[in-house]
This record gives structure tokens, sequence and C-alpha cells, in this order.
């Protein structure tokens, strides 16, 4: 709050702000005394005989102050030394004492305290300023509330708490305190204010006025969603989405039934503790009673019946009302929050904390008088002016609240009907809000959240017009304008007062005052002296005072037999109004006053000759005025400013009420009705900000003047917005013949010549009644002009250098290219119009759209159509957003979101031609002359550019900044086909590029059919989404993947109607390629089944491996047009195993089948386990069978051959069948799978092909997937994305490989082989998981050991072929590479990509291996087992370990412990522990690592008894190590022995590592064949 000089700042000038001037009473001769202080006065206060000033920094007090303990008084005023240094912002007066507030929200009080008002107990008077802390008992712990301001009455005090609640302390029913004890000394909540957002306060001599914000209407539309039965009201509200405590039962019909005025509405404080009459009916003493949900319901009764017998003025209540009983809590079922029961059981929790909201009937009485009744029956006529724009509704409840509120009534006849029309809802809403309005909890930033934009930000940076008052405490005087005497112990809202914006509320002795934002000034309470400025009675309501016709009031002061009005008139400096009791001059009694006194406001001559006065206050019979000198022309500049944008807003609201609501209730058909509601609605939100910013101006001139702060500059989007957001319907509504319909009704309205417009509007001349309608709609935009007028003067008054300057100099051409843009819409909406009332052509109607804005047209001849008829006749039309080709009877209309155009000039066509491109069509357009070319060209350019730049319904957007005058051949936009072919009645939205599909969109028919993806010249391809109704099944199919050319080609996953699913390769919308398909129950309901394998144009050949989990059997073999043909194998879960030759489906032809218990037939079938022909039977003890056989396996079998019984020699030689010789070749499968690869790397065949286009294939594809990435970043990892980043870089591979960039491969192939997108990461998750499904399950029958081994051994050596041909340096398979130091490493596919493809294959492998080991292990582990429940020594010596070997000691965390009979597990424990990782390593090299460790455990432990030098022999060896195996106790060692030996290299196996696996295995064999005994 400082006084800002203008930026001259010279101390002069300072000397001549702030300047403060009194005087008392009214009369020609009276001369203001101007208070002279050093600095500029910031803020006064005046009691009955005192004052206080606020300065910068200081706080002065002058007058009679009796409290100060001094002699004699000092004439001038005199400096509170208490306060210096405190940061003050605002004082305050009462009758006899002071407060002032600090910057921090503290309060000092001083003066008279016999009742308590300053806050200080014990004492009658405080002499100086002392601190008194308000603060909350309720909060744990309590705290200290900050207060933003204070008002002092008579005998009390409140103060406005940085919460918006409401302090009280002192004596009186004015405290609005639940108290009969007075006086209060600590500062108590009003609580019946709780849960209210309050804005001011002001304490009369007696009584209490609070301005209470309430929510603005955007968010009333959300309340009307489920109603009370009782009273249609809204039960819950959406709004309040943040606490959900509150939203539930906020509404409850029975307190507070309102039956009396439809026109003042709503009673507004449902949550008031309203009174009940406790003595018969008239006393004016109160009772509270707690509030439970018993009585809730039972008070409606109590509450109608007492009403029938209150005061005379009562009405009478609505007999709709009482029939229907009690109003019922029930909800209705569409709701989503608790039931009824819930509810009681919330009200009983809180009605501890919350006041009964008692009948309400003295106050009821005589707010209004009868007479206002009839506007009960027609709601429309008087109204219609409050009801324009959406009333507000509440903000949320607090807590306490929560029940108390909107429990109103309405006696509406409106609300009987479920209205449709928008007036309607306009005008029930307006009556509907429920008083929660003024309930709070709502910060702004809520608000935000549910309404727009705009409507947030103008909440939180313009005062609120939505506003309520307030009063309590003494109305014997009518002050509390309730329209009765009575005394009201409790805030109660007065009605009449709700809708009418009012900005301030102040009050004096025995009346209140309070001013709207339409500068009007409402009196009620005495009248003795004429301080009401009004003849009219009855002073117990608000009325208006009379002040004369153009004189805008915009601040008020009270004092206290006397009212002062500031306003403006007819010049830009302000002019004062008195309106009270006269004062005599120069008479020294003590008794100044005449006893005259005014009956209306009188203007105060002096006011012209004291400067330009922001602020005035009264006080006793003293009246202050605090006014500034004009220096360099700001001062003035801001008060023309304020006084302009108040002069608007009074002739807008006049507008609303007296024109547009008038003219809402007639009928005008209804598309024009529907276009001017929507106008009317802007109009109203312009109407409403210029409020707010009237009000925002006058605070802005009352509180420092920093020009930063001012909010058309600050916040110019906010003001443009809403101005763009008027001129587009008012636009439309004169485009479309709006203002032609109006003129007719107007005229009933308002007489032949308008005069009602006329004298809003003094126009200039005679004006034709249309114009002057068109006129008075556009009026609102003519004040842009006023404020880059105002705004350019502002700036002059800075030095062009200063930051101000420049910051208002941007504000300022913000609003002239708005002007200009408005008014060149306005000459666009007039060209349209008065081409569409010539218009000859036929559909106009189908033509003629509210938005639609005429460019040009060829009436003229200026363009025909290329190669045209003789008597064809083209015309066409550029609107704004299309362009029309029009012929005899037809016309065609291209869309210029999807238009592009072209100059061509070739022999054909001649110099003059254009070519125009639509989705669907393209032709030439001739023009007459190289002029008219260039104006068509340009007008269609720049119309599409408008077009893509505003968007479309703000879809289309612009995708690179287009060229100098040319808009971009590649754009997003939406379009429908209607040609006959494969797009007919199909909606595209999406990119395009010169009138065809590219890039990414979605495409959707009217059956359902969807595709959303990428497109390439018209067609689909790339990735995409396609999704198509399948009528049999009811259901939709669905495909993702890719695309080429318009059909399914590449990589995707196709879910069928009938329940499969396939994923795999396509081309030409085929299954073709790798793939997998799975087939539920749905899709054939006798089985489900899963097939891998390879297609070939839809079926099923190659080789592939089927699962069918119905009959338990798995194939993996040839297929031939889906059936099995070829080689084979069949296994059951039965454990059958069958190998052989499939034909059509069938085994037939020679196989072999093998049993779960060794039995062994070879020889032919005929079909599926059906033997048919030669064979022989091998049983599992050597026996055998050969013959013919015939019958179905496991049913019986006819045989006519021989018995064989072989002896022990013959059976050793007999070569008896073993699985895998009938198998596929393991080279020979999953051949698809790195075709595929190959083909991702850009080769045809396999190795053919070039390494620098494989390297190029692999970038692009991880290039395209980070770049996808950086649009849905959610879908990978930060570690993945790192991933991807370094695989972009390519690693060295050029010449022969060194060992270094071998291992700069082996890394590369690390990442790769981890990242699903490279190709050789596809390969190797591919490769996963057909091994997985053919392994696993049904598959994991240890007869497949020896495939699965051939498979993985496939797989190295055809992932090394495409390594090598990445990596043309790398040695063949078993190459060397030559070391600097001539040693060399050996290249292997097993060492280079065993440590990859093995641990992800590992799990079905090793249990292959353990299931054909199991008979073995058996044995082992028996054995391992008894042996090792011996103790060390014991076991040692039983495996024939030499004594000179056994360890004496052993060393336990550093101490020696002796090895005694008795131990166990401590001999050679760290060999023991490191051969236990066996079963954790994957790969066979680091399975022989672990070997090799644990050999040199043992050495270290036995040199350390035998000293260094010593060398083993296997004698000696052998039998330690067996100790070391048998206490480690691996579970199935058989099968990590064989897994080594099977994938090893043959070059590991010799040497040092070969030797080691040979001793293990010794010792596997030996521990089979020990005797425990």
């Amino acid at each position: 709050n400082e006084c800002v000089c203008s930026s001259s700042g010279e101390e002069e000038g300072s000397r001549e702000k702030g300047v403060l001037y009194r005087w008392q009473g009214y009369s020609c001769r009276v001369t203001p005394e101007r208070l002279l202080l050093s600095r500029p006065v910031l803020h006064a206060a005046l009691g009955t005989l005192h004052g206080l000033l606020l300065t910068d920094g200081h706080v002065y007090s002058f007058g009679e102050q009796p409290w100060k303990l001094v002699e004699s008084h000092p004439a001038g005023p005199v400096i509170e030394s208490a306060l210096s240094g405190q940061r003050v912002i605002s004082v305050s007066a009462g009758s006899y004492h002071c407060s002032a507030v600090t910057e921090d929200g503290l309060i000092h009080m001083w003066g008279e305290n016999s009742h308590g008002q300053c806050g200080v107990s014990g004492m009658d008077q405080v002499s100086s300023p002392t601190p008194v802390s308000v603060v909350d008992g309720e909060t744990h712990p309590p705290q200290l509330v900050r207060v933003l301001n204070v008002a002092c009455g008579a005998q009390h005090t409140l103060a406005l708490s940085r919460k918006h609640e409401v302090w009280a302390w002192g004596s009186g029913y004015q405290l609005g305190l639940v108290t009969s004890v007075f006086p209060v000394w600590k500062p108590q909540k009003v609580e019946h204010l709780v849960g209210r957002y309050v804005v001011q306060i002001a304490c009369g001599g007696f009584h209490s006025l609070a301005l209470v914000q309430i929510l603005s209407p955007p968010e009333v539309s959300q309340q009307a969603r489920d109603r009370c039965g009782q009273c249609k009201q809204s039960l819950y509200t959406m709004i309040d989405k943040d606490d959900h405590v509150i939203i539930s039962d906020e509404h409850y019909c029975p307190l507070g039934v309102e039956l009396t005025d439809s026109k003042e509405g709503r009673r507004s404080g449902q949550s008031s503790p309203a009174q009940t009459p406790q003595n018969k009916n008239s006393s004016p003493h109160f009772e509270v009673s707690p509030l439970t949900s018993k009585n809730i319901c039972e008070d409606l009764g109590s509450s109608v019946g007492s009403q029938k017998n209150t005061t005379s003025q009562e009405a009478q209540p609505d007999p709709a009302l009482t029939e229907t009983g009690h109003p019922h809590l029930r909800r209705t079922k569409s709701t989503p929050y608790p039931d009824e029961q819930a509810l009681k059981d919330y009200l009983k929790r809180i009605s501890d904390q919350t006041f009964a909201e008692q009948a309400e009937a003295p106050s009821l009485g005589g707010s209004h008088p009868p007479s206002r009744q009839s506007s009960l029956t027609c709601p429309f006529r008087s109204d219609q002016s409050d009801e324009l724009t959406l009333r507000p509704s509440s903000p949320a409840l607090s807590r306490t609240d929560s029940i108390t509120a909107s429990g109103r009534q309405r006696a509406d006849p409106l609300q009987g009907k479920k209205s449709t029309s928008l007036t309607d809802i306009i005008l029930e809403d307006t009556e509907a809000h429920n008083r929660r309005g003024s309930l709070p909890g709502f910060s702004p930033a809520v608000v935000g959240a549910v309404t727009t934009t705009s409507t947030s930000e103008s909440r939180n940076l313009l005062p609120s017009l939505y506003t309520e008052v307030w009063s309590w405490g003494r109305g014997q005087e009518g002050q509390l304008g309730h329209g009765d005497y009575l005394p009201r112990l409790q805030p109660l809202c007065i009605k009449s007062l709700s809708k009418k914006e009012v900005v301030k509320i102040t009050a004096g002795a025995n009346h209140s005052l309070a001013l709207t934002a339409q500068c009007q000034v409402y009196s009620w309470g005495s009248d003795k002296f004429g301080q009401l400025g009004r003849m009219n009675p009855p002073s117990t309501v608000p009325n208006l005072t009379m002040i004369s016709e153009g004189i805008r009031v915009w601040d008020v002061a009270a004092g206290q037999t006397h009212t002062l009005l500031l306003a403006d008139g007819d010049c830009y400096q302000p002019i004062l109004y008195y309106s009270g009791e006269r004062v005599l001059e120069n008479t020294d009694s003590a008794h100044p006053l005449s006893g005259t006194y005014t009956q209306t406001p009188t203007l105060l001559p002096f006011c012209m000759n004291i400067g330009y006065v922001s602020k005035v206050f009264g006080g006793g019979l003293n009246c202050l005025a605090l006014a500034d000198q004009n220096a360099m022309g700001f001062i003035a500049t801001i008060h023309e400013l304020a006084s302009a944008e108040r002069k608007f807003y009074c002739t807008l609201s006049k507008v609303k009420s007296e024109i547009l609501s008038p003219l809402l209730a007639l009928s005008l058909g209804q598309s024009s009705m529907l276009l001017f509601q929507g106008m009317a609605g802007s109009f109203s939100k312009l109407c409403h900000l210029t409020g707010q910013h009237s009000v925002s101006l006058t605070n802005f001139l009352q509180r420092g003047k920093v020009i930063k702060t001012l909010v058309l500059i600050k916040n110019t989007d906010l003001f443009m917005d809403t101005y763009k957001e008027y001129c587009d319907p008012v636009g439309n509504f004169l485009v479309m013949g709006g203002f032609q319909s109006l003129l007719k009704p107007s005229q009933e309205c308002f007489g032949k010549k308008l005069e009602l417009i006329q004298t809003l509007l003094e126009p200039k001349e005679n004006t034709s009644p249309y114009d002057l309608l068109v006129n008075l709609f556009y009026m609102p935009l003519q004040h842009l002009h006023g404020y880059n007028r105002l705004l350019l003067k502002l700036a002059h008054c800075f030095e062009v250098y200063t930051e101000e300057y420049e910051w208002i100099q941007n504000g300022c051409s913000k609003y002239e290219d708005l002007a200009r843009l408005v008014s060149k819409q306005r000459r666009d909406a007039e060209a349209t119009f008065s081409f569409w009332r010539n218009f000859k052509g036929k559909n106009s109607e189908s033509l003629r759209k509210p938005s639609r804005r005429l460019v040009c047209e060829s009436s003229n001849k200026a363009l025909a159509l290329q190669n045209a008829g003789r008597f064809s006749a083209s015309w066409f039309i550029l609107f704004s957003d299309v362009l029309v080709h029009a012929q005899f009877s037809s016309h065609y209309v291209y869309p210029l979101a999807t238009l592009w155009v072209e100059p061509i000039s070739d022999e054909s066509v001649g110099q003059h031609g254009l070519k125009l491109t639509t989705p669907e069509d393209s032709f030439v357009v001739l023009a007459t002359s190289p002029l008219e070319k260039g104006k068509w060209l340009r007008a269609i350019n720049q119309a599409i550019e408008d077009v893509l730049a505003a968007g479309l319904n703000g879809r289309t957007r612009v995708s690179r900044s287009s060229q100098k005058g040319e808009p971009p051949a590649s754009r997003t936009s939406t379009y429908t086909f209607s040609k006959e072919g494969r797009l007919k009645d199909a909606t595209y939205e999406g990119r395009w590029l010169s009138g065809k599909l590219h890039g990414k969109g979605t495409l959707k028919w009217p059956a359902g059919t969807v595709y959303c993806g990428t497109f390439k010249n018209g067609l689909e391809d790339g990735f995409g989404d396609f999704m198509m109704p399948n009528t049999t099944f009811n259901k939709f199919e669905r495909y993702q993947g890719h695309w080429k050319e318009g059909k399914i080609h590449g990589f995707g996953t196709f879910w069928y109607a009938s329940g499969e699913v396939y994923e795999g390769s396509f081309r030409d919308s085929m299954r073709h390629g790798h793939g997998m398909l799975r087939s539920g129950k749905l899709a054939s309901p006798s089985s489900s089944s899963v097939f891998v394998g390879q297609w070939v144009q839809g079926k099923r050949t190659g080789y592939g491996v089927c699962d069918d989990f119905s009959r338990g059997e798995k194939y993996m073999g040839m297929w031939l047009d889906d059936q099995r043909h070829g080689d084979g194998v069949v296994i059951t879960q039965f454990g059958l195993y069958y190998e052989g030759n499939f034909c059509n489906n069938k085994m037939m032809g020679n196989g072999t089948l093998l049993c779960d218990d060794d039995t062994v037939f070879e020889g032919e079938f005929s079909e599926d386990w059906t033997l048919c022909g030669k064979g022989i039977l091998f049983m599992p003890n050597g026996d055998s069978l050969d013959g013919v056989f015939d019958g179905h396996w496991g049913a019986g079998l006819r045989v006519a051959g021989t018995f064989t019984k072989h002896f022990e020699a013959l059976r050793r030689e007999r070569k008896i069948p073993v699985a895998g010789q009938h198998a596929v070749p393991a080279e020979e499968k999953w051949k698809a799978v790195f075709d595929e690869c190959w083909s991702r790397l850009g080769c045809e065949t396999p190795g053919e092909g070039v390494y620098e286009k494989a390297w190029e294939s692999i970038v692009i594809t991880l290039t395209a997937r980070r770049r996808q990435q950086r649009d849905r970043p959610e879908e990978l990892s930060r570690s993945q994305t790192k991933m991807l980043e370094s695989l972009e870089v390519i690693p060295q591979h050029v010449g022969p490989v060194t060992p270094d960039s071998y291992n700069n491969i082996r890394r590369y192939l690390m990442k790769a082989c981890d990242t699903p997108l490279h190709p050789l990461g596809w390969l190797l998750e591919t490769l996963v998981t057909v091994y997985r499904m053919t392994y696993v399950g049904v598959g994991s029958n240890r007869r497949l050991l020896q495939q699965a081994v051939e498979e993985i051994q496939s797989y190295l050596t055809r992932i090394f072929q495409i390594v090598r041909f990445l990596f043309p340096g790398l040695p063949e398979d078993g190459g060397f590479i030559l070391d600097s130091s001539s040693s060399s490493d050996e290249v292997s596919s097993s060492s280079l990509l065993l440590p990859v493809l093995l641990p992800r294959l590992y799990p079905p492998l090793f249990t292959l291996y353990t299931l054909e080991k199991e008979r073995e292990e058996e044995v082992y582990w028996n054995c391992v087992l008894r042996l090792n429940k011996q103790p060390d020594l014991a076991l040692l010596a039983f495996l024939a370990v030499q004594e000179k070997f056994w360890p004496v000691s052993i060393s336990v965390l550093g101490e020696k412990k002796q090895i005694l009979p008795s131990t166990k597990d401590a001999c050679f424990a760290t060999a023991v522990e490191t051969l236990q990782q066996i079963s954790t390593a994957f790969t066979p090299s680091d399975k022989l690592q672990v070997i090799q460790l644990t050999f040199e455990e043992v050495t270290q432990d036995v040199q350390a008894l035998l000293g260094k030098e010593f060398l083993w022999c296997m004698d000696d060896l052998f039998p330690i190590f067996l100790y070391v195996v048998l206490r480690a106790r691996i579970r199935n060692l058989g099968s990590e022995v064989s897994l080594i030996e099977d994938l090893t290299d043959g070059s590991l196996q010799l040497g040092q590592l070969g030797f080691m696996l040979t001793t293990l295995k010794a010792c596997y064999n030996q521990i089979q064949l020990e005797k425990t005994t």
C-alpha cells in the first residue's frame, strides 16, 4: 500500500499526493480544512470525537482522546510512537476506541475499554496501542490468526481474518456470538459465518455488517443433477471434488423453509441459525438448539406451523409445500453417494459443533412488502434483468456447515417443470442457487478447476460481484435491513441485496449503506436526519438513495448522522455529495447541530477545488476526503479510466436489463433464438468482466496506484479473450439475418423508433432502426478504442525509457490490434450478410452457416472450369471455411482444410490456370487475366492459412510455419469421403499431403470399421491398429501391426472374432512367414491349441510345433497346406513318443513308437497310433517280437510273427532304436525365424547382402523407436532408453578383429540381444519363445533331450553366421584372434553366444537332463545322503584319504579350532562351498570355472598342511575330491556333468579343464557304486 509518484518522482509531487481535508456538515460556505502532514496520507478513520491517520509507516491521532493521560490535547495530529516501526497497513476507529493492523496480520487496540471493546481484560481505558492476539483454540495446537482488517463500533470490535472468517469481542448482540455473558474479552469466532467467504466487515454503533462472496454461476450447471423431491433443490454438488465428506449431505429441506417471495429468491442464509420464537411469537430473544438428525425432520412441521401466526406481514405458506408433508432426505438411485443411514450417522457425529437452523419466523416477517408476491405468478416479468446471467451458487461447505446449508425451499412455479429451453434453465438456476454460495472452502484455485480458465482467472484477479450482505445486532431503527425493528443475535442475510452486486458496505451510528458495482447506493436504518438520502419509506429495507440521473457513486462513508458519497459527474474529477444533519458554523456551544438536515444528497461545491478525491471517511459529525493533485496527468488519466469503465458498465447493465431481458422472453424462431441466446450469454460475460474491472479500478485508485497491478495490462489475455468471445456470436447473428428478425419484436417492445436504444446509444444523426440495433450490439466492442486511447495517455505520463512506459505501450498495442481485428470482422460479417441477401442460387440455406464469412466470388465470370461445355456456367464462391463450386442446380462444397491449390501454366492450359486438389477430386480452373489469377491464388491460400491457424473445431494444426503466403502441403485435418469406392462414407482425421492421406491418422467407416495408424500416398502403410466388426460372432476383429500399400504386411497381431489370436508375419493380408496361432475354446469348442511355426500364403507349411491341449498331444515336425506332412514327432501327456512319417495329417509309413517303460515298436503305421504292416516290438528286458502287426496301440494288437528271447551276449549286439532318427534335423527347424531376421537386416536370402545396408536398417529401426518414445515417454524405462541410445552407435568393425574389438563386439551383442527392437534381440526373443513352446509342458520328455541339445547347437551356428555378416572381420567358428603379444584367443560361437542364449533356455533344457538322468541320480542321491551322516574324520577315513591330508585345525573367524572326531562339515569347507556354486552357473564354461576353483581351493588347503612344493598324484587327489563332492550335496550332479559335456567346445575338453571334468564325472560314478558298510 504505498503511494507511488509518477516516475519524475520529484519531492514536490509527493506533497500533492494523499492530502487530507476535513469539514463538518454542508452549506455553500463550508470550506474544508487541510490537515498538514509531511507525508502523503494512505488511510484514515474517524470516531465520534477523534480520528486516526496512516501515512507511510506512521499512525497519527487527533481530536478528543480522554484515554490519553495528558493535561491538554494538542490541536494537530500527534504521532502514536508505540506503533512506529510496526509496518501498519490499516487503521479503524470506533466511537471511542481505535485499532491498527500490521503487515503481519497483528492487531493493536487502544481507547475506551469499559465494554471489552479493546480486548484487553482488566482495564477500563487502554492509553496506548496494545497488541491483541486472535487465537484459534479449535486447532491443535492453537494457532495465531492473522488478520486482514478490523472494524470498530460503539462497544464492540470485529476482525476479518486472512482465512476470511469473522472474529468478535466487546459487548452486545452485535457480536453475533452464541453467548449471553458480556463483555467478551477474548476474540471469538462468529460461528455463524464459518464456512462463508467474508470479504468486508463494517460496524455501526450497535449493529454489524458483513459482505460475503458467493460462487459464480458457471458452477450452477454442474449442480442441477439430483434434486430434492420436496424443494427441487440439488441434493449434492459435484463441484467440491476435493473434499468428499463435504459433497455428500449438503442438502436438507426442513429448515429455513421459505414461503414468501420468488423475486428476492432464495433465503440467503440457510445456514444461519434461524430464530424460533420463544414466548408466543414476537420475542426478540432466541434460543439455539443443537442439531441432530432427529430435529432436522421434526423442525419442518414446527417451522411451517409457526410461520402462520408470526408477524402480520408474513405471507401465508404455499399449500403445495405443507401438503407434501415431510421432505425426505431420500437420494435418487443414480447417485454415487452414501445412503440415508450414512447421512444420519454423519449428522449425529457433527451435531456437537453445529447449531441448528431455527425456523426464521421473526426475520422473515417483513423483509419485503406483500405487494411483491405478484412475482410468484409470473417469474419472467420483473425478474428478467436479474436472471440474464446464470446466478451464483456456492463454494464448498465447511465440515460444520455441510448440513445446515441450502435448506431453502422455493414456491416457484418454474420448479415444477423439467425445462429444456435455455432461458428456462437460466431462470430456474438463478432461483435455485443454494445459499451455499457464500460458503467457502473454495479457494479460487479450486473454482478454476471446475470452470473455464477465464472464470477462474477473473475470480483470482478481479473482485467478485456475486455477494450477499449479512447483518446482526440491534435493529430498533431498522438498521439491519430485514424489514422489521427486531434485533438479531446472529448474522442473517439481507435477501433483497442478494443480486445487487454489492461491492462495499459501511455503517453509521444507526444506519447502513451498501454500494453496488452499478454505482448505486442502498441505504436503510434511521432517517431522522435525512442520512438515508431518500424520501421513500420504509427505511427498514434497503432502498436506493435519490441521486440525479448520470451521477455514478463509487465510494461511500457514514458518520453518526450523515452520509458522504463520492461520485463521477460530467467531467472526470470526482464530486462529493452530503446527506444528513446540518452543522452550524461559528458556534462555541457544545451542540453545534442546527436541527435542520438535507432531504436528499446535496452537492458540496468545494469538491472541485481540492483535487482528485480517491476516498472518503465519516465519523461523529466529521467528514474526511483524501485527495491527490494531478501530477504529470497521471492521476487525471487513472480517474478518467476508472470513470469511463464505470460509465461503460452502467450502460452495459442497462442494455442487459432493459433490452436483452425483454428480447430474450420473445419468440424469434428457433435458429435465431439460439444464436441470440449465445450472443446474450457472451454479452453477459463481457458485462460481468467490465463490472469486475470497474470495481478493480476503484480499488486501484484507493490502494496505492502501483501501475504494475493494473489488471487491464497485467492480464490482457483475460480481456482479449472475452472480447473475442463476444465478437464472434454478434457477427454470426448478423450474418444469419438475426438483426432483421429482431427488428419487428424490438419495435413492438421499444416503439417504432426504438427510443430506448437511442437514449442508450446517443446516435450521431438519424439512424435507421435496423442500424440502431446493430450498433447497439457492436457498441461494447467500440470500448476497445477507449482502452487504447487511455492507455496511450497513461503511457505518456512516464518517461519513454522507463519499464512502465514499455509495459503500458505493449498492452496498448494489443488492444489496438484487437480493435482493428474486431472492426475487420464486422466488415466481413456485413459483406457476408449483404451477399446472402442478394444470393440468387438455390440451396442457400444449406450453405449459410453462422460462422461462415464470404471472402470472394466469381460472379463476374472471372474463373471458369477447364474443358467446360459452351453453355455450362460455373460460379466459384470462396468462404472462410469452404470453396463452393455452384452450377445450374447443384453445388459442390470443398472444405478449405483439405484443399490444395497450385498455379499451372503449360501449353494445354495457357497462362492463367489454377489446379485445385481435394481428397476426391482434382480440377483446373482458368482465370480471365493474370491479375485475377493472382487475386484468387492469394485469396484461397490466405483463407486456407486462416482455417489451418484457427483450427477446425480446434483440431486442425499447421505442422511447420509455412512459406510466405503459401499454406503447407502437409497438414492435419478431418474429412468425410462421399464418392463410391473403398472409402465411401469413411471419415478420416489426421495428416495429409497434397490431397492424399499421408502420415498419422484415423479412418472410420460408418459400419464400425476403424483404422488408426500411418498412411502413405492415400493407403495404409506403416504401423496401424485396425478394428472391424464381425457379424457372425457379433464381435470385433482387430489387427495391430505393420501395413504396406493398403494391405497387412509385416509383423503384427491379429485377434479374430472366433477367439483365435495370430502373432507373426503377414504378406498381402495373409499369414506368411513365422507366426504363432492360439485357438481357444471359442474358436473350436472341442479343442484349444497353440501352433508356432512357418506359414505360406495363409497356410501352415514348413516346420512347426503344435500343442493340442484338449488331446494332450504335441506335434513337432513338417507341415504342408495346414496338414502334418513329412517327418515329425508326436508326444502325449501319458509318455508315448512317436517319430516317423506323416501324410495328410496322419501317421502313415515308417515310424518308431517308444513307451514310458522302454517298450519300443519300429514299423509301419496307417493312421494315428494304428499299426499296419511289418514291424518289430522290443520289450524293456530285451526280448523282441518280429512280424506283421495290426491294430490301435493301447487297444490290443493282432500279431503274426516270431518272438525271440535273446541271451545276454546277443542282447548287446541288437540295436534297439533310439529317439531322434526320424525327427526333423535341427538345422531345418525355424528357418522362417532366421529368414525374417535376415530380411530385417535387408538381405533377400541368408548371408546375401551388403553389411553396410544391414547396419543402416538396424539404426533406422532403433531411431524410429526412439522418436516414438519421445511422443510416449511412459512406454520405456530410463535404462531401456539409455540402451537404445548406446545401440545407435555402430561398433567399429573394419579390418581384422583384435582382442579389444572382440570385447567390444561381445559387449554390443549382449546389449543387442537384450533389446527386442534390435533384429538380433528380436531373433533371440523369438527363439526363446519357440524353444519353450517345444520343450515345456508335454514336450518335457526325456527322449527329446538329444534334439533339444542339437537345436541349441544349430541356433549357435546360425546366429554366429549373422554375427559374422555384421562383423566381417571375425574369424570362422574355431578360428583364432592374434594378440599383439602373439598369444591367441580362440573365437567360437559358443563362447561368444552361449552366455547370451543359454540363461534364457536353461530351465527347459536342464529339466530334460534331470528326466534323462532320473534313475541313476536317485541311486547317487541316496548314497550322498547316507554317507553325509558321518563326521568329517570318519568320512575321510572311509574314503581312504591318507592321514597326512587330514586337517588338524581350522580357522573360524580368525580363531584356530581343533578338529575333533565329532566335527562335521568343517574340513575343506571353502572347496565344498565353491563346488556348490556349480548349480548357480548357466554356461558350461562358467561351470568348468567353478570346478577349477574347487580344485584350487583343495590344493591351497593341502599346501597349507604340507608346504608349497607339494604336487598331486591321482591316488591322493581322487579320494579328497570325492569327499568334497559328497559334502557339496549337489542334487543333480549327473545332469550338470552331462550338460557340460554336451555343450562345451571340444577344445576346452582337452587339457587341464578336461582332466578336472573327468575327475568330477568319475566321482559321480564312484558314489553310485559306494557301499556304505
